[in-house]
């Protein structure tokens, strides 16, 4: 009988998450430089319209009239803008506009809270960092002024928008909710992205020394050690002026992160991949929570949502099993599951796999119907997100 190969395990993983960093460092430099910010495709007339909310003629006209932003026009007469463009018409329209008929820049009015929208589910897998990522960026492209916070210490939201922590050492939300003296103000961790009106709290794995402290700090005499429940909601009254909306991307795991989150929100999306399996840990995952929540609402956390729902993600609209669990779930909860579905789309992988979302991916290097049934689904369901935070604001829809 052959000896058994004797390995160190700590090490042999160490080696190879080195090495997988090292490789896909590799693999960013190909796209851009490892200082430089990640770039920004420009948008069509027709994808500037639909930001706007106004028709393709009145972009055209405003244009030819020599008023606004000057967008780059091709030989055959292609009219791109690029996204800050976009946002310089938007502020053009809101000021030349009737205000009594329609604001062009949506950003919150006196008495308006901030909102912070979690995306959570137990499970990895069912699209919630996809999820977050594209909500995020719709928003802001639709003129809010959003911060997304990578809650997760593995950091995929954090990379989708350029940033690798191995290499680029970021300091994460860690950082302001920290319980030592080295607590920083959450500005001080918030950076910039490629999207106009969007910045982002990195994530690293030093997140998950959160999960550690927080016992410890509870079990001592501190009373804000105790208060775990209320760092977030803290740390972002420091910045409540700057943000309309906050897009928190928690970890896919029951925690003091995802529970500190869930204590600061204001509403919550909670991803369900409808196949029985993840329906049943989605069930698990809601009575887990449920008590919990309970238990610690005695020491005084409150968690205040206007509103959640749930969205069905990666769905396929011809598996008859997937389609029944869609009509199961909206039968039990008609108020709660969102009218739209994300479906599931080679589009979106594909753009993954180039560290890019939808909103970022060329058209032209997909194909077309592909990725206009994702594109027309993912924004039905960001629209009726926004509806549901216009409305937490009292806005008519």
């Amino acid at each position: 009988m052959p000896d058994l190969e004797v390995f160190s395990f700590h090490e042999t993983i160490s080696q190879q998450g080195a090495l997988i960093s090292e490789k896909l460092n590799m693999l960013r430099v190909q796209h851009y430089p490892p200082d430089a910010m990640k770039g920004l495709r420009s948008f069509s007339l027709a994808e500037v319209a639909y930001f706007l909310g106004v028709t393709q003629s009145n972009v055209k006209k405003l244009h030819l009239d020599g008023k606004g932003p000057t967008p780059t026009t091709s030989q055959s007469g292609r009219r791109t803008y690029t996204a800050a463009q976009m946002l310089e018409l938007r502020h053009y329209l809101d000021r030349h506009g009737r205000s009594d008929v329609k604001r062009y820049v949506p950003h919150r009015r006196p008495g308006e809270a901030l909102q912070v929208v979690s995306v959570v589910n137990f499970k990895g897998g069912s699209g919630k960092t996809t999820t977050a990522a594209h909500l995020a960026q719709h928003l802001a492209l639709t003129g809010h002024r959003v911060l997304a916070i990578d809650l997760d210490p593995q950091a995929s939201l954090t990379a989708l928008h350029g940033i690798q922590p191995e290499l680029d050492r970021n300091p994460s939300l860690y950082d302001a909710i920290r319980y030592d003296d080295r607590q920083r103000p959450i500005a001080e961790v918030i950076r910039p992205t490629n999207f106009p009106g969007l910045d982002i709290v990195p994530a690293n794995l030093e997140l998950q020394e959160y999960e550690y402290d927080t016992p410890l700090a509870a079990s001592t005499s501190q009373a804000d050690g105790k208060l775990f429940f209320t760092r977030i909601t803290n740390a972002l009254k420091q910045v409540d002026a700057d943000y309309d909306v906050v897009v928190i991307d928690c970890p896919p795991q029951l925690g003091y992160l995802t529970l500190t989150a869930l204590t600061a929100s204001t509403s919550a999306v909670i991803t369900i991949h409808p196949q029985m399996l993840d329906v049943l840990s989605m069930s698990q995952f809601l009575q887990m929570l449920g008590g919990i929540l309970e238990s610690i609402a005695g020491a005084g956390a409150k968690v205040g949502l206007r509103w959640f729902r749930y969205l069905v993600t990666r769905y396929e609209p011809t598996d008859g099993p997937q389609a029944q669990m869609v009509g199961f779930m909206q039968a039990l909860f008609p108020k709660q599951v969102l009218t739209n579905q994300m479906v599931k789309s080679t589009a979106i992988s594909d753009a993954g796999i180039t560290n890019q979302t939808l909103y970022e991916v060329d058209r032209g290097q997909m194909i077309r119907s592909t990725y206009d049934r994702a594109l027309e689904a993912l924004n039905a369901v960001n629209e009726e997100i926004t509806s549901l935070v216009h409305q937490a604001w009292g806005r008519r829809v």
